[in-house]
């Protein structure tokens, strides 16, 4: 029994934020932000558009484009570190607007890694043969844990969604997951308060992303390249087997290091950072959408996901589309 990947779909806020927007927000240049992260703009939720509501627009554009209907899926699985409530998760409020009922349902927490992990997650459910189909889903509304007085932050993330269906099926669809996190780097990426610790900052609107990014990024950079080694010893595969990669999509100077390590001309790797900015958990999914819609990745083709975030956290999943 295997898990193949049979729909994506994602969904961005309609307000885009350019980088001479940004201008006027923060102490900035569109030269600036352009050199050192290769983004031109992000999208922004509004007013009263939640992390539910992006991953429901993604999950319907998933089934349609899998010919599922909602009470197929047996599994719902929501990827964020931006969740609406306490709780209940975001899954559950998914669910609840699909209107499926008693399937398993809930949120992972990883971070920019989160829809690695949540498809490894479902991968190993569909093998051991408790679900047939899954609904995967990475959803962020970053915006509202961000600091738009911190330059060097603020331009990084924007928001939105990305999901896929993975059913079982005889034919390989995830050759193998790999996933990974080390706690000791947590002082260099993360937000300081949270509701057993600092709930009062909470309340203040003091929670904010912190980051050193001189120091993310050399370890992001030696992390995915030990990643991309793992994946490819563990399927007997050489770079050249790969057809593409959809990185996690941070910065643009990461994403070509990578694709360096793979030996992979730069047209085989799918890049929305400069469209999309930093979504988080979202943009894996987001990216692989895209790049599925206007046909770049095509059927049978070997693609690898990966991804590096807080945490820290990172993570790879080979597959078959």
């Amino acid at each position: 029994m295997y898990a193949r990947i049979t729909g994506t779909g994602s969904y961005l806020p309609a307000r885009i934020m350019t980088n001479a927007d940004m201008e006027k927000v923060v102490d900035t240049t569109d030269e600036w932000i352009r050199d050192r992260t290769g983004i031109t703009q992000r999208h922004i939720a509004a007013a009263g558009e939640y992390t539910v509501d992006l991953a429901e627009h993604a999950a319907r554009r998933a089934l349609q484009a899998a010919g599922k209907k909602a009470e197929d899926i047996d599994l719902i699985i929501v990827a964020t570190t931006t969740p609406d409530r306490i709780f209940p998760s975001t899954a559950c409020l998914l669910q609840q607007r699909l209107g499926i009922h008693g399937c398993t349902a809930f949120d992972v927490q990883a971070v920019c890694t989160g829809f690695v992990y949540a498809l490894g997650i479902a991968n190993n459910f569909i093998r051991a043969g408790s679900t047939r189909c899954a609904l995967v889903i990475g959803a962020e509304t970053l915006s509202r844990i961000v600091d738009w007085k911190d330059r060097t932050t603020c331009v990084l993330f924007g928001d939105g969604a990305g999901a896929v269906i993975v059913e079982a099926s005889d034919e390989p669809g995830i050759l193998s997951s790999h996933l990974h996190a080390d706690g000791s780097y947590e002082h260099l990426l993360n937000v300081p308060y949270g509701i057993s610790h600092g709930v009062d900052q909470l309340r203040t609107l003091d929670a904010y992303i912190t980051m050193k990014g001189n120091e993310v990024f050399k370890v992001a950079v030696n992390t995915l390249g030990r990643i991309v080694d793992e994946t490819l010893e563990a399927n007997h595969l050489k770079k050249s087997d790969i057809n593409w990669l959809v990185p996690h999509q941070a910065n643009l100077r990461i994403i070509q290091a990578t694709a360096k390590k793979l030996s992979m001309n730069m047209d085989h790797v799918v890049v929305t950072v400069d469209k999309h900015g930093n979504t988080s958990a979202a943009s894996v999914p987001l990216a692989l959408d895209t790049a599925v819609r206007d046909g770049r990745i095509k059927k049978g083709e070997t693609v690898m996901l990966e991804a590096f975030g807080g945490g820290f956290t990172w993570g790879s999943v080979l597959l078959k589309l």
